[in-house]
């Protein structure tokens, strides 16, 4: 299957062109834009036509690179894997076959749970190939076995699709995450499991928060939490707070972001008293996770140093994960930065690099990235100066292709990108410039 460059077509229409509108600017045929884009051109345009395609996509010759050399898609999703992990897919999608005949919704559970069991600790891109193996097994061979199987297994099918769109948020990758979460949305409909749902369409208010979109972010969360479904309680309580969240994005006063949160929190309360069971959705959603999500509503409340003190509470008395450790650290050190706190939040940054590098989360390097640009002030300070030093030191790998790529080196370009005020955010493009000039909240809390 050729290779189709999603991210070069993004930024075409990201900057209002056509392919008729962008071959007429580069005095080509339309089809030779189509070529581009569907990778039936191996290597993009011709040398001598880079430069002004560059130029009309307003981008440099490097970046022209990265958006020419996107890794191939398959099956109808855009994969973003290099060749041992397509191996490893390989060997799942092995390991799911041999189950067709036998188990196969007590198999799939079970593969599945251990992956999101293990996915703090691991990090999103050692989880992907396995869960991508599992996924392509029930795209393939899902319509080998009984009605009654299928409609179970496209709700298992659901939950995982529901998780790839997770990771693929956590390595900043929006359009894949964007394919698995309508993944998730079709199989639930198929398989009846309304409650599913629901529970992407908060997952898409999430990602539009990522994406900095706060009226995405309120009417996603009120289609959640109005839909024809019946919501567990603790996803209830979590949607509740996606709304606070939007309310303090789009400015509404702070007593009235405080009594949504407090409706939450009330939510929650009940949903522990209740028992729920621990496989329904939205069991990981704790007193710790919705106090790190009040923090979150705090700072686009315009008060980062109540956030401040929260993150750090959370941090320093709940049990998270090494990836989630990471990354709210960094939520903390943005906090500090725009209290007006450059060396605790410089400190506190400089705690989370490291994990946010052996994880593979570039959520949290782009976090990093906006404390960084936030400290500019106070650059001069040893303590900034360090954690600038450690977000852009290199060890000479290269910048091959969005997985492939050493996530120290994907690091350095996002910093840069933002230092120099570039519009390259991480591993993807955005119509926007990159978010404010002063530090922005970014980022939706983690899942657990």
């Amino acid at each position: 299957m050729a290779a189709k460059r999603h991210r070069l077509a993004q930024r075409r229409k990201a900057l209002g062109f056509t392919q008729e509108g962008l071959a007429e600017r580069l005095d080509v045929d339309p089809t030779t834009v189509r070529r581009w884009e569907s990778g039936k051109t191996e290597g993009g345009p011709q040398p001598w036509l880079q430069p002004q395609l560059a130029r009309c996509l307003q981008v440099s010759a490097e970046q022209l690179e990265e958006l020419l050399n996107e890794p191939v898609t398959v099956d109808g999703e855009p994969s973003a894997l290099n060749v041992d992990e397509q191996q490893h897919v390989e060997a799942a999608l092995a390991a799911a076959r041999r189950y067709f005949d036998g188990p196969v919704v007590d198999y799939f559970r079970h593969q599945l749970d251990t992956c999101m069991a293990d996915d703090g600790e691991l990090g999103s891109m050692k989880t992907l190939p396995t869960v991508l193996g599992l996924l392509r097994a029930i795209e393939q061979h899902g319509r080998e076995v009984q009605p009654t199987v299928r409609r179970e297994l496209l709700s298992f099918g659901a939950c995982g699709a529901e998780f790839a769109g997770w990771l693929y948020r956590d390595v900043d990758d929006p359009v894949r995450a964007g394919f698995w979460y309508d993944r998730a949305t079709e199989w639930a409909q198929e398989a009846g499991d309304f409650p599913m749902q629901g529970y992407v369409l908060l997952k898409k208010s999430q990602m539009a928060y990522d994406a900095r979109d706060p009226l995405r972010v309120s009417t996603l969360a009120q289609a959640a939490q109005d839909g024809p479904w019946q919501l567990p309680t603790r996803v209830r309580a979590e949607v509740t707070l996606q709304e606070a969240l939007g309310m303090a994005m789009l400015g509404e006063p702070l007593p009235t972001v405080e009594r949504k949160l407090d409706d939450a929190r009330q939510l929650l309360a009940q949903a522990t008293t209740d028992h729920e069971e621990a496989g329904l959705l939205g069991a990981y959603f704790n007193d710790s996770t919705l106090l790190l999500r009040k923090a979150s509503s705090f700072t686009e409340a315009g008060r980062p140093g109540r956030a401040a003190v929260v993150f750090g509470d959370v941090l320093a008395n709940a049990s998270l994960s090494r990836r989630d450790t990471g990354y709210f650290r960094a939520r903390r050190a943005a906090a500090l930065a725009l209290s007006g706190e450059p060396d605790e939040a410089a400190r506190v940054g400089l705690a989370s690099v490291d994990v946010a590098i052996a994880t593979n989360s570039l959520r949290t390097l782009r976090v990093l990235a906006e404390v960084v640009r936030a400290l500019t002030p106070w650059n001069g300070r040893p303590a900034v100066r360090e954690l600038c030093d450690a977000m852009v030191a290199t060890p000479g790998s290269s910048y091959d292709s969005v997985v492939s790529q050493s996530v120290t080196v994907r690091m350095t370009r996002a910093c840069h990108s933002w230092l120099c005020g570039l519009r390259y955010c991480g591993s993807s493009w955005t119509a926007k410039p990159c978010w404010a000039p002063s530090i922005s909240t970014s980022l939706c809390s983690a899942r657990n």
